[in-house]
């Protein structure tokens, strides 16, 4: 490809809207332009790139059995209802009528079209297992997107569907995934760890997230360096330091006048913060049927720790939660600022774990400016839920080895998850086993945001000059730069190049040097080559990597033997970290 004939063009100017230095560097090299929020074009720089990513993909699936498909963009809703999830996913769906008046949806994922089609292709075990997956544009109407590709309304994903006869099966592929997804992720040369996550929307068992660890990143995990423990900050779990045995005391009205908090209360009665209970209220949107209901729920933690509203969620079956109002907590019997679960009614009382192993705790009298000492689970009070509902933070014990856990930011690039049964039961996904009974195909799920990842790459691998990628998923191998006295060379370095199947972006315009350079950087090809007049005297073309400030002169005869092996050498080094990694639960 010729630079004169690229359509797009390097900017000099950032963009106003970039947030961080992928956004900005991809829009400044011309891979790509914003047409609404969260919605990009994808030029042709980007084009190739992805396009390198995907060919990864197809290359890691296909060889643990993969076979690719392609499903709709659009979705009738009815497979939707099936499932129940159009009922229980929020805006972010995007929903639509036809001509005809029916509901349709704009594909977010495709676990019910997975469904429907087992349900018309298997009848028995024989045809089990399977493994599906396609790469297709996905459309989520989130609220807030960011971070140029990093946060997006419209993506490209690679979803695969696993299909087994059983549980074991299913264990079999999902390993099969974690392994295949560290080698893809390692073949863009993209350092990941995998974490437990929460489920969310997909449902299921278990699932995994696959993390590029950076700044940037919007999700919390909580590391141990001692043991290797790593989970989202949505689902990790800690040893939670417990209170030294007490025998229960009787209960005792205090006056506590206009003292609202924790720390104000803590300080007021000569207490530590663990040893009060910390009322959290809020309003719990659940699906009873087809319809939305909404619940209150008063949540009670220790004083020292905070709410994780992911784990309430989940613990109480949740679609979504809101804090609830004055009104609202008032109408169910408690006072805002001195609640107590004590005598409540009309509410689902949630409880951390650790709450009934914590005598004597200080809570809420509901008596504007009270509060009761020696308040204890099980005498006073009992819990509709007893779960983990607690935010593990930095410092807290690590649940395996008790060493202090560290926090650090990431972006998912990737995710996993055993669905079970969850979608063949509902839309009625069964084969015959052996013995001739209906059973229902057992699923996992698995999924890669292909600009996602293309933009943490470049987000790993930049400098203050420009893009540098790796070999395997650089646009091109080669940035062929012709100066003054060296055009005509470069022309036939450009042909041979070509003929040896060397990618190769040749600048041929009328540019001067500088602008060629810096727009050489800026793109971020591996391998520069420069012709002109000076490296022709010196004895042939200037060969410099963009990761290097090293510059070689090569013989003109010489210059394809040297660049083939110069990209053989940065492919073989990508590859050497492409190595079995250890499953963890």
């Amino acid at each position: 490809m010729k630079m004169s004939e690229l359509f797009g063009q390097t900017l000099r100017e950032p963009p106003a809207d970039a947030q961080i230095t992928s956004h900005r560097l991809l829009v400044q090299a011309g891979f790509i332009r914003q047409l609404g929020a969260g919605i990009f074009s994808y030029l042709h720089l980007a084009r190739r790139s992805m396009t390198k990513i995907e060919n990864i993909l197809r290359d890691e699936i296909n060889a643990i059995g993969g076979q690719e498909i392609t499903m709709p963009v659009i979705h009738p809703a009815d497979i939707w209802k099936e499932t129940e999830r159009w009922y229980q996913i929020g805006s972010e769906m995007g929903r639509f009528y036809d001509k005809n008046n029916r509901d349709m949806v704009l594909a977010m994922t495709h676990e019910e079209v997975v469904a429907d089609l087992v349900r018309g292709e298997i009848q028995s075990y024989k045809q089990l297992p399977r493994l599906l997956y396609h790469i297709q544009t996905k459309w989520r109407d989130d609220p807030r997107p960011r971070a140029g590709l990093i946060r997006v309304r419209e993506f490209t994903m690679k979803d695969s569907y696993s299909l087994d006869t059983d549980w074991e099966g299913l264990d079999a592929q999902y390993r099969a995934h974690y392994q295949a997804y560290f080698d893809i992720f390692h073949r863009c040369d993209l350092p990941v760890v995998a974490i437990k996550s929460d489920v969310g929307m997909m449902g299921g068992k278990i699932a995994h997230e696959f993390m590029y660890l950076t700044p940037i990143g919007e999700d919390t995990l909580l590391i141990c360096d001692e043991c290797g423990y790593m989970a989202n900050r949505q689902i990790a779990r800690f040893k939670k330091p417990v209170s030294a045995k007490e025998d229960p005391q009787p209960t005792e009205k205090v006056a506590t006048p206009g003292i609202t908090t924790i720390k104000g209360l803590a300080e007021f009665l000569g207490l530590p913060e663990s040893k009060t209970a910390k009322a959290v209220f809020t309003i719990a949107t659940v699906t009873e049927g087809q319809e939305d209901v909404e619940k209150f729920v008063f949540a009670i933690v220790r004083g020292d720790m905070d709410l994780n509203e992911t784990k309430l969620t989940n613990a109480v079956k949740a679609k979504s939660l809101r804090p609830a109002i004055d009104e609202e907590i008032r109408a169910i019997g408690a006072v805002p600022g001195y609640a107590s679960p004590i005598g409540i009614k009309d509410a689902i009382i949630v409880v951390d774990d650790l709450i009934p192993d914590s005598a004597n705790l200080v809570a809420g009298a509901n008596d504007e400016g009270y509060h009761l000492l020696n308040v204890n689970y099980g005498r006073d009070y009992r819990a509709d839920v007893v779960e983990d509902i607690v935010v593990a933070e930095d410092g807290c014990a690590c649940l395996n080895c008790g060493a202090p856990l560290h926090s650090s930011k990431g972006v998912e690039v990737g995710n996993i998850f055993k669905l079970g049964t969850r979608y063949s039961e509902s839309m009625d996904c069964t084969f015959l086993d052996e013995n001739g009974q209906a059973q229902p195909v057992v699923m996992g799920s698995y999924g890669i945001g292909v600009g996602r990842l293309l933009a943490c790459v470049a987000e790993k691998y930049h400098d203050e000059y420009g893009l540098i990628w790796p070999i395997t998923i650089a646009p091109y191998h080669v940035y062929l730069v012709a100066l003054q006295g060296g055009k005509e060379t470069a022309e036939r370095v450009y042909a041979d190049l070509q003929s040896a199947n060397v990618e190769v972006l040749y600048d041929d315009r009328d540019e001067r040097a500088g602008v060629k350079f810096n727009d050489a950087d800026l793109i971020g090809i591996p391998i520069r080559l420069t012709v002109s007049k000076r490296s022709l005297k010196a004895g042939g073309v200037e060969l410099k990597l963009r990761r290097s400030p090293e510059r070689t002169v090569i013989p003109q005869d010489e210059i394809v033997t040297h660049v083939i092996d110069q990209i053989e050498v940065l492919e073989t080094e990508i590859a050497s970290k492409v190595i079995p990694m250890p499953y963890t639960d």
